[in-house]
């Protein structure tokens, strides 16, 4: 072999050395690039981006660039907007646990911040539908029956509200849902009245109505309440009470169907074999 022809060779070699090298140092460079086409931009721009995905309802991509303004800059006004944001989308998304996380967080770090009253009203919005399932919304379960461990969290962030922030744009709304939490605890308290009372269970029935009434006086079902007092006086004998009890039950509500002896309804048996419907109420009127 002449040596020009090895000189050759060696160059073919040292080129294809050089070509495998700058390939794989542009695929590795590809590979550890970050790719987030946020990263770097202005904290302004960042969060001009991020509301406009919230006003198009990308929950998802407003959370991530929101994210990626507080990783950025951890400080400031946009940095303090943008956890509020960022729990909105969350609740949005249906993130409850990270939504209550993310409030948390920022009630810890801003205990007086103007937006407070408002993360207040966003927990008590989160609580509420927090255990809120999938069967329970495509069956539309009664809510209370399930646990009421988080609707009553809800209930005491509402009251926050109305009672540290009277005057807020949120206080009135507040308002009416802790009247519809304090109607669906009553209920809840009825349907165990009405469970006792159907296995005879008369002290108990009466017991738990006289809880209703007196934990939630002025309730939708406070006349349910007193029907069921008559009903377990009656059968324990106790005709005085009994008496009582359907004078005030006639003079709050003369056309409630106990009076007429059509009350409690109880659900057909069959009905109760259907694991996905529950037990019907006797408080139901539909």
């Amino acid at each position: 072999m002449s040596p020009s022809t090895t000189a050759f060779r060696r160059l073919v070699l040292l080129a294809l050395v050089v070509a495998l090298t700058t390939t794989g140092c542009a695929r590795m460079k590809g590979m550890f690039k970050d790719k987030d086409e946020n990263e770097g931009v202005p904290v302004e721009e960042l969060y001009d981006k991020a509301h406009a995905s919230m006003r198009s309802g990308n929950w998802n991509n407003a959370e991530l660039t929101y994210r990626r303004l507080v990783a950025q800059y951890p400080y400031g006004p946009y940095t303090e907007q943008a956890l509020v944001e960022i729990a909105y989308a969350q609740f949005k998304r249906g993130n409850n646990e990270e939504a209550i996380s993310t409030i948390d967080r920022f009630l810890r770090t801003y205990p007086t911040h103007r937006n407070t009253v408002y993360m207040y009203y966003l927990r008590g919005l989160v609580n509420s539908n927090r255990d809120t399932v999938f069967l329970q919304r495509v069956w539309k379960l009664d809510a209370s029956r399930r646990d009421l461990a988080t609707p009553n969290q809800a209930y005491n962030d509402f009251k926050i509200v109305l009672e540290r922030f009277p005057n807020s744009r949120y206080a009135e709304d507040s308002r009416q849902r802790m009247v519809a939490l304090r109607n669906m605890f009553a209920r809840h308290e009825a349907d165990v009245a009405l469970y006792y009372l159907r296995r005879s269970a008369w002290v108990a029935a009466a017991n738990r109505a006289t809880y209703l009434l007196e934990t939630y006086p002025q309730s939708e079902f406070q006349n349910d309440a007193v029907a069921i007092l008559a009903a377990s006086y009656t059968e324990l004998g106790n005709d005085t009470l009994a008496a009582d009890a359907r004078r005030v039950l006639q003079q709050n509500e003369p056309g409630h169907p106990y009076l007429s002896g059509k009350w409690p309804d109880y659900p057909w048996t069959i009905r109760r074999l259907n694991p996905f419907a529950g037990e019907k109420s006797p408080v139901d009127n539909d």
